[in-house]
């Protein structure tokens, strides 16, 4: 399985859009929707504007932002949705400093009313909840479907955009449909607070993605060894269900003591973690195999545990060996070329 991480909307842009319709009854939402080139945002980028100028968000690192609530201004006084488009090609690109060779177009479309914060709304349970979305939003008019992952068919453009992360827009019969998958942030799990775990940890943290530390072992679960990381001191079998597994998860037993790390694989394995990985020798390996088949996994199962953990990359020390599996978490999660993870 693997998928990309999207630009979805930050916390302070779903903030906004609520706090913005409780206050004022309206709002824009500007979203970016397609782009060629240098463009410094995503697709799927989006910026909040309320109805006195203030902003949340961005679609451009900074470039067009002036354009864009100035058009932002103009939905609100109950004009329609409006896609615009920068490009070197256009003046107006230059005048807002657009980055040489990008292109972007945006959609600004307001919310307002009970439909505009039921939508607001919707966004932040999934938010909350972890739940992925993919939004299609017709760009002429603003309307807008919700789908959620079960409503999506196996094999189906839908499904494989739950999986991909991938967002676009889609030319058909009604025009064009922007169709954004809004999936949850990675979040990587790391069971074992060892010397491995805590460059695991960095890595993580680098690379944009949640890292949860879990390890009952106080001693190794300490701030003063993982500053700024989250700390979980309970068993695994305890912790992981509080957490909820989900397709955006990935977990790496690194605690290397049978107990801590099967009670996790037990868990991990039979949830829809998008990766699995175990410290271990292919001949430590074949006893915890031994040990979880008489727990009761099945060998299907108990296949999704990579292990020896991480790329093959002739790591030795804690930090190559760290390296490794965070390569091999961004080769599952990103695949190779667009073809997928190995």
């Amino acid at each position: 399985m693997a998928f990309t991480v999207p630009a979805a909307a930050s916390t302070d842009v779903i903030d906004t859009l609520q706090s913005a319709l409780a206050r004022d009854g309206r709002v824009a939402l500007a979203t970016v929707v397609e782009t060629w080139g240098s463009a410094p945002v995503p697709v799927g980028g989006q910026m909040a504007i309320a109805a006195d100028g203030s902003f949340a968000g961005s679609v451009s690192g900074g470039c067009v932002e002036g354009e864009v609530i100035s058009e932002a201004m103009e939905a609100l006084d109950g004009g329609p949705p409006r896609t615009l488009a920068f490009g070197v090609e256009d003046e107006t690109a230059w005048r807002v400093g657009l980055p040489c060779g990008g292109k972007i177009r945006v959609l600004v479309e307001p919310l307002s009313g009970n439909t505009g914060s039921a939508y607001a709304e919707r966004l932040a349970a999934a938010r909350s909840a972890r739940e992925a979305l993919v939004v299609r939003t017709r760009l002429a008019d603003g309307d807008r479907q919700i789908v959620t992952r079960d409503k999506a068919s196996p094999g189906s453009d839908l499904a494989r955009r739950f999986l991909s992360g991938v967002s676009d827009v889609e030319a058909n019969s009604d025009g064009e449909t922007f169709v954004h998958a809004r999936l949850p942030p990675a979040r990587i799990l790391i069971i074992g607070a060892t010397h491995i775990g805590q460059v695991l940890a960095e890595f993580v943290r680098l690379s944009g993605f949640t890292p949860i530390v879990v390890d009952p072992r106080t001693a190794f679960a300490a701030e003063a060894r993982f500053p700024g990381i989250e700390l979980i001191t309970d068993w695994p079998q305890d912790a992981l269900p509080k957490l909820q597994l989900d397709p955006y998860t990935a977990v790496a037993a690194l605690a290397h003591v049978g107990h801590i790390d099967d009670e996790a694989l037990k868990l991990a394995c039979r949830a829809e973690c998008f990766y699995i990985g175990a410290l271990g020798s292919r001949k430590n390996h074949a006893k915890r195999t031994e040990r979880l088949l008489a727990a009761g996994l099945t060998q299907a199962e108990i296949d999704r545990i990579r292990s020896p953990i991480g790329l093959d990359l002739g790591a030795t020390m804690p930090p190559e060996i760290a390296l490794s599996v965070m390569a091999e978490i961004l080769r599952h999660l990103r695949g190779t070329k667009g073809k997928g993870a190995a």
